[in-house]
């Protein structure tokens, strides 16, 4: 096995090759493999595994009783999927999880993840860790869905890379396509808004990535 994204995975962070093909070694998991759109988990899907993403692309998408979808989230190589749905009271899943390109999945059940941590407390270390900051980000994605308006949604996510990494130049998550959908606006909308605040000289806007040039302004905007 090629175990270089399985170090990507934050449950194995700060552990060595041989660390990791030790615990594993010992403890029962399969490998899955999906081909484009098709369903890993189903929503309201009774919750017993979880998965870490080997290779690929998986969306966590939620669907409404109107028939609207959102997309909550994106995984690729190296991230878990499930996790916060397995050790929930409710043992559902919130949300379909959908291989957006061919994705091969680790999975483990519940109890043999538990196996997992109570083999080496780096993992139950970091699986904390990795529940908790799924729990932050989540508090700010509501902070964001709270803005009215797309530049001040964009704005605050800029300004959240900002705190979160000190740097100016801000990624574009995927495309702007995919970038729109994380916060359930249009794309030529989110493009027509981005365009504005460039030309108010808050940002420089490329296909790759933002370069925030006034936080204060974005900051102003959110006032607004």
């Amino acid at each position: 096995m090629d175990y270089l994204n399985l170090l990507k995975s934050p449950l194995f962070r700060n552990m060595s090759t041989a660390d990791v093909r030790e615990v594993l070694d010992n403890v029962q998991h399969r490998i899955q493999c999906y081909d484009k759109e098709e369903t890993i988990f189903l929503q309201m899907e009774k919750a017993d595994r979880v998965g870490i993403v080997l290779d690929g692309q998986v969306q966590a998408q939620k669907t409404f009783p109107n028939g609207s979808m959102v997309n909550v989230s994106t995984r690729s190589a190296g991230d878990l999927i499930g996790p916060a749905a397995v050790f929930s009271k409710n043992h559902r899943y919130p949300c379909d999880v959908v291989a957006s390109m061919p994705a091969t999945i680790m999975m483990f059940r519940k109890d043999d993840l538990l196996a997992l941590m109570q083999r080496d407390i780096r993992i139950l270390e970091n699986f904390t860790t990795e529940i908790s900051t799924a729990t932050y980000m989540l508090q700010q994605r509501i902070e964001l869905f709270s803005y009215p308006g797309i530049g001040q949604k964009a704005a605050f996510y800029l300004l959240l890379q900002l705190q979160q990494t000190g740097k100016n130049a801000v990624p574009i998550p995927g495309s702007v396509t995919k970038w729109a959908q994380l916060m359930n606006v249009s794309r030529p909308s989110l493009h027509r808004e981005l365009k504005k605040m460039e030309a108010n000289g808050y940002l420089h806007y490329s296909s790759r990535q933002i370069e925030i040039l006034d936080p204060d302004g974005l900051q102003e905007m959110l006032s607004e």
